[in-house]
């Protein structure tokens, strides 16, 4: 790991920045849709910046070099930088940047007064250079996915992204000779945080102006890529046509997966695709960064169907708590509790008291685990929890045990109303090639999945129950049983 040039904690990244443009001014920084900065371009066109920028800078942009340019001058000195999905409503985008005018200039927040106010700017301490903040002072305005209402957002310390990169690159094991492809939006927080992590680590970074399977192997075939960063629903889609495309990966050594615990086709597909990477899937969240992670190395074998997410993450401790604090033993599940350096400040707006709980240093966003021998098992947000017979099932364990089942692409869980038990396991499969019958699917889940938790009744399904905003509906499939919906078929 690159060393700190003697300013440890008080970065981001803008200090390495400088330091890789003194020692390797004409090495290639970043790369987006094919446009190139060296390290030294990236610094200069940065600095120039720098004195115009506001104490608060909103940024809603498409991915491209400029992006970076304007990221790394919108957290010099004491300022601060909230970045918006481009692809957000603009009214929606007009409504955050009107509530953080109102926040920067220290007035109250009519639409919603909650959480600490940031400083009044007047445009003092804010510096004219390209220089890192002190390590306390918050630098990220993060805000939640966007929906018709909103978003929450929370504020991020520049040490705590320090702590986070040092403990990334450790876990991941990034070096200075790695290219990152991250092919998704940088506005998306797993982009943005590659992004930096790869200028404080002095490696190159490469994206994309928009997710394009074709464009991302080109990359890959081309540029040399070693690294991947992105979500499963991508890699799914890289592997299987690359695989289809002969497009070589084995040059990638590592893979890094988050969003959700990958399904075995897709773990299958990209272990054939990139047989030398070790495909690494973690547990984090906007609000505490990362939590727990594991590494499949090439050759090794995978749990099938299991909920692990592996051991905790350098410098963070985990704890399992009930809903008053107490400590729960191993094996029994409840509030998946953090305490590290690398948990955010808290929320600027939106907080309703749960979304962000802390016992006693110890902090919560409400997602429900156990630990068993060390490792981290996710079971999903309590909310979906089914109840049935007295028995707790989390859809998550039954989508993970059925997505390990040979002939299904993907699976879907919900709890229906059901007189005698409270609520019935249900679930709907999609399948990769064919058909699949009932049959297939109970025996393929004996030895992954107790017995009270398993599904009464499976329904095949042409596509998988989606939000406008592609994410999977459990109520849709519910909803899709009770109206007999074509897109699903009872199996015997």
């Amino acid at each position: 790991m690159p060393a700190s040039n003697g300013k440890v904690g008080a970065m981001p990244f803008l200090d390495r920045l400088q330091r890789w443009a003194d020692d390797r001014p004409d090495e290639t920084a970043v790369v987006v849709a094919g446009e190139h900065l060296s390290w030294s371009g990236l610094r200069d066109k940065a600095a120039a910046l720098v004195p115009a920028a506001p104490a608060i800078t909103v940024l809603s942009e498409q991915n491209s070099a400029r992006f970076a340019v304007a990221f790394a001058a919108a957290v010099a000195g004491a300022r601060q930088c909230a970045v918006l999905d481009p692809a957000w409503p603009q009214q929606l985008q007009d409504g955050i940047t009107a509530r953080i005018a109102r926040i920067e200039t220290g007035q109250p927040d009519v639409a919603e007064d909650q959480g600490p106010a940031l400083p009044a700017s007047q445009g003092t301490g804010l510096g004219t250079e390209l220089v890192d903040g002190t390590p306390g002072a918050s630098f990220l305005i993060g805000l939640t996915s966007g929906t018709t209402s909103v978003p929450k957002a929370f504020t991020r310390s520049r040490r705590s992204w320090q702590e986070s990169f040092d403990a990334s690159i450790e876990f991941f094991g990034l070096t200075q000779d790695d290219k990152t492809l991250a092919p998704g939006p940088l506005a998306a927080s797993l982009n943005l945080y590659a992004l930096a992590e790869c200028l404080y680590a002095g490696a190159e970074f490469h994206s994309l102006d928009h997710f394009d399977v074709g464009a991302a192997h080109a990359a890959i075939s081309h540029d040399g890529i070693s690294r991947l960063v992105l979500v499963p629903t991508m890699l799914r889609l890289l592997s299987e046509r690359g695989l289809a495309g002969g497009v070589d990966a084995s040059g990638i050594r590592s893979i890094i997966c988050a969003g959700s615990k990958l399904d075995a086709r897709t773990l299958e597909a990209a272990r054939r695709w990139a047989p030398n990477a070790t495909i690494f899937e973690y547990y984090g969240a906007s609000e505490l960064s990362f939590v727990s992670g594991a590494g499949l190395r090439p050759g090794e074998p995978a749990e099938p169907g299991g909920t692990g997410i592996g051991k905790p993450f350098p410098g963070v401790d985990i704890r399992i708590l009930d809903d008053r604090g107490a400590e729960l033993p191993d094996g029994s599940d409840g509030n998946i509790c953090v305490r590290s350096g690398m948990v955010s400040n808290g929320y600027l707006w939106g907080d309703d008291g749960q979304a962000l709980r802390c016992f006693d240093g110890w902090y919560t966003v409400g997602d429900q685990g156990y630990l068993s021998g060390g490792t981290l098992h996710m079971l999903g947000r309590r909310s979906d929890m089914i109840i049935t017979a007295g028995t707790n099932v989390y859809p998550h364990e039954v989508e993970m045990a059925l997505a390990s089942v040979p002939g299904v692409a993907a699976a879907v869980a919900a709890g229906m109303a059901d007189d005698l038990r409270g609520q019935r396991v249900v679930a709907g499969v999609v399948p990769s090639h064919g058909a699949v019958t009932a049959t297939q699917l109970k025996s393929g889940i004996d030895d992954v999945l107790a017995r009270n938790k398993r599904p009464l009744e499976y329904f095949a399904l042409t596509e998988l129950p989606l939000t406008d905003r592609g994410k999977i509906s459990r109520q849709l499939l519910l909803d899709w049983v009770a109206r007999n919906d074509p897109r699903i078929r009872r199996l015997g």
